[in-house]
């Protein structure tokens, strides 16, 4: 009897958030209250691993986040991959976010949900292997039904699916 598996993740994808920080630049660009200020966004370093938003004042900085939102909503991506918990630094009337992306399951996201999958299948066989959590059935249906699950379930990380 065949097994089928598929992966689940919590992960972005690069090119759109690519677009993403490029619609973002372009509006602030376009706004007149965003005018003759320092108001920017920029990736945080050479491995886009997140942004780093510029601006006067937290409100602008909190505007721009905004933004940001919606652009990712509008690209059809989880805003849940941005980590907004570091503080603003302010100095010399400039403020800065450090905004980075969540990627990974950590082990104790992970344990939550296979934990979840065996309570409500204990058919299905979910095994952790690094960030990601391998996920395996006889059934496709059974499959289906865990990733209905997952969809349905509210986390504070973003999670998608990989190697169907």
């Amino acid at each position: 009897m065949p097994n089928f598996s598929f992966d689940l993740v919590s992960d972005y994808d690069i090119a759109e958030m690519n677009n993403v920080l490029d619609q973002t630049k372009r509006e602030i660009d376009s706004r007149y209250d965003f005018k003759n200020t320092p108001a920017a966004i920029e990736w945080l370093d050479q491995a886009k691993s997140g942004l780093k938003i510029t601006g006067t004042s937290e409100w602008q900085i909190d505007s721009i986040i905004e933004i940001v939102r919606k652009k990712l909503a509008s690209r059809g991506q989880s805003q849940k991959v941005l980590d907004l918990s570091k503080i603003i630094n302010t100095n010399n009337m400039q403020s800065v976010k450090e905004v980075p992306f969540i990627k990974g399951l950590d082990h104790d996201k992970a344990k939550i949900i296979t934990n979840m999958i065996r309570e409500h299948n204990n058919k299905v066989k979910s095994q952790i292997q690094g960030d990601a959590i391998r996920i395996t059935s006889s059934s496709k249906n059974e499959l289906q039904e865990i990733m209905q699950l997952i969809k349905s379930s509210e986390f504070d990380f973003p999670v998608g699916f990989d190697n169907f």
